[in-house]
């Protein structure tokens, strides 16, 4: 191992010492109290399969015969999640196969964070993945299953579905991928008719257009953002069979992916010979493989919320600095839109996960010596799958890139650390995706133009008042204020300015999307403004310097000067759109750094 890799490995399992004991404690404690039907009355029971087939019926009758449970985020309106209504059949036939039931347990909702850009549904997305947690929880808590399978691919899907199977730890649990759409246009074809629309060169016929050429079918959209970082992440803590995540939907491959996901989680239940539980995969170096993957792969600034609140929900203790000190030691090894011209799609084609998995195994900067649910530590994954005759079989993926412009070798890559910055000082803490900046741009002081909204900044720029250097400071977007909505839709405007040869940034305690690109954004900053953070004091004209190279987040003025300033106060929690459903939720919400989760207790 790498001698950092190893040390922050070893930080978090002592940060973690009794967090975890505790968690594993419960879920032996699930473990030993044995399948809930054992324990149900026959009333109980007999509710719990009174619709299923006869054959069903009977087999379960039997209290040994194995139940799957079927957790499942499919909507007609996510493309990467249409392709689900597909797989329940496919699930039930497979696990009859093997002499089990599989059972739809309960659905969760799923959000488009592509639709909901720039509008008020946005800012219920990020606490989608706290309701998605809870219906998850709902769906296993009839305590009728031996395994689970979890049906969900996008941005909040994935971490919810993972911190509701958390609490059911004791269950082996299989994430069930759908996979990427077939490529559209180009990348750059795309991007160049969003700039023009942005300066107003180019009509909303010619934007959809556009649009509907890139997005233009069933599967995930195919740059790399937070859906795709879920998949490349999924892989990475061993809770995919090995290469499942960017087989293209609806095909042979595909569903003989879908089909043998219930029965491996029939082979690993309790009361077998391989007995492989979620609270046994999910654990320290599992989570440290996940970082190190995103880092690698130039992932979704997202997972810095995301993991540590995942993490967390299985006693595993991340802090910021985790990601900081991985970053630094860490290299770039892939390029993928929008950190490269190409997609996903190509990204698999180069070798993809199974040359991510072997690249940075090599290189002793991810564990071996975990649990997967393929029976195997993560040297299984450097495996892809394919079709012989028919059947489904695993082959080593290849050792060598297929393509150096999307893959290298860790001895050869983009960029000597990873695509994620810690940025500290009197501002607060932030991070930075740095993996699509150019370096040139990673450093940038300028005076301060203060914004309470995105609205506010996209009007000035249509009035034209933002031909000049200058760092966009946007607040009143993190957890408590608004509920941290991504701010996505001022990448175009602000990549105007940069691409005049105006010095440009953003601060904002919210979020960026998954799809973060080129210009310099220090975002989740904390505290936010809403809890009496500094960017609460921040005026126009202050000099502030956004520092990604040594990692700092300053403003030019002393400390007590700035906090003796009247701060601003957050606009009040607008109503509609089911915004004042969720207010429990804001004001429950931890720090950005705590993983901006409003279901567990203050740290």
């Amino acid at each position: 191992m790498h001698p950092v890799t190893e040390a922050v490995t070893n930080r978090i399992v002592e940060r973690s010492k009794d967090s975890r004991a505790d968690y594993l404690e419960r879920m032996e404690a699930a473990r030993a109290a044995g399948p809930g039907r054992g324990k149900l009355s026959c009333a109980n029971w007999a509710h719990a399969f009174a619709a299923s087939p006869e054959g069903d019926k009977q087999r379960m009758r039997d209290p040994t015969a194995p139940n799957v449970a079927i957790v499942s985020a499919y909507n007609d309106m996510l493309s990467a999640h249409q392709p689900y209504e597909r797989f329940p059949p496919i699930i039930r036939k497979a696990a009859h196969e093997v002499g089990a039931t599989a059972q739809y347990a309960g659905g969760v909702p799923a959000m488009c964070d592509g639709v909901t850009q720039g509008r008020p549904g946005m800012e219920l997305s990020l606490f989608s993945r706290d309701v998605i947690a809870m219906a998850t929880a709902v769906s296993l808590t009839h305590d009728a299953f031996d395994a689970a399978l979890m049906l969900g691919i996008c941005d909040k899907i994935v971490p919810g579905l993972f911190i509701g199977a958390a609490a059911f730890g004791h269950l082996p649990v299989i994430f069930v991928p759908g996979g990427p759409m077939t490529s559209g246009i180009s990348n750059a074809e795309k991007a160049r008719t969003r700039a023009l629309y942005a300066e107003g060169k180019a009509t909303r016929d010619e934007l959809l257009t556009s649009e509907m050429k890139s997005y233009h079918g069933p599967g995930t959209c195919t740059f790399y953002g937070t859906a795709n970082s879920n998949q490349m992440m999924m892989e990475m803590t061993g809770l995919h069979l090995p290469g499942a995540a960017f087989v293209t939907p609806n095909t042979p491959l595909r569903d003989a992916l879908t089909a043998a996901a219930p029965k491996r989680a029939v082979e690993i239940r309790d009361g077998g010979n391989a007995y492989t539980p979620f609270s046994a995969v999910v654990d320290e170096k599992s989570i440290v493989n996940a970082i190190a993957g995103l880092l690698a792969t130039g992932g979704s600034t997202n997972h810095t919320l995301h993991i540590v609140a995942m993490a967390r929900a299985a006693g595993v203790r991340i802090a910021w600095e985790d990601f900081h000190d991985l970053s630094k030691v860490t290299p770039l090894i892939a390029r993928v839109y929008p950190n490269g011209s190409e997609d996903v799609n190509a990204f698999h084609a180069a070798g993809g996960m199974s040359f991510v998995t072997r690249t940075l195994l090599d290189a002793g900067l991810v564990h071996d010596d975990v649990v997967t649910v393929a029976g195997a530590g993560l040297r299984r994954y450097q495996q892809e799958p394919f079709l012989q005759d028919g059947q489904l079989v695993w082959r080593e993926g290849p050792a060598a890139s297929l393509n150096r412009d999307i893959l290298r070798p860790a001895d050869d890559p983009f960029e000597a650390e990873g695509g994620l910055r810690v940025l500290e000082g009197p501002l607060g803490r932030g991070v930075m995706k740095t993996s699509a900046v150019k370096p040139q741009h990673r450093i940038v002081e300028a005076p301060a133009l203060v914004f309470e909204d995105q609205d506010a900044l996209l009007a000035a720029h249509k009035a034209g008042q933002l031909n000049r250097d200058f760092i966009a400071v946007v607040r009143f977007q993190g957890p408590k204020a608004n509920g941290m909505p991504e701010l996505h839709s001022l990448t175009p405007a602000l990549g105007v300015q940069l691409d005049k040869g105006f010095q440009v940034a953003l601060v904002t305690d919210g979020r960026m999307s998954g799809a973060s690109g080129k210009v310099p954004a220090a975002i989740h900053v904390t505290p936010e403004a809403a809890a009496g953070g500094p960017l609460a004091y921040v005026r126009d004209g202050d000099i502030i310097r956004v520092d990604a190279e040594k990692g700092v987040l300053d403003i030019k003025l002393d400390p007590r000067e700035l906090m003796a300033r009247t701060p601003a106060k957050a606009p009040p929690s607008a109503p509609g759109y089911g915004r004042e459903l969720f207010g429990w939720m804001r004001r429950a919400a931890g720090t950005a750094d705590t993983g901006a989760c409003s279901l567990f207790e203050a740290a």
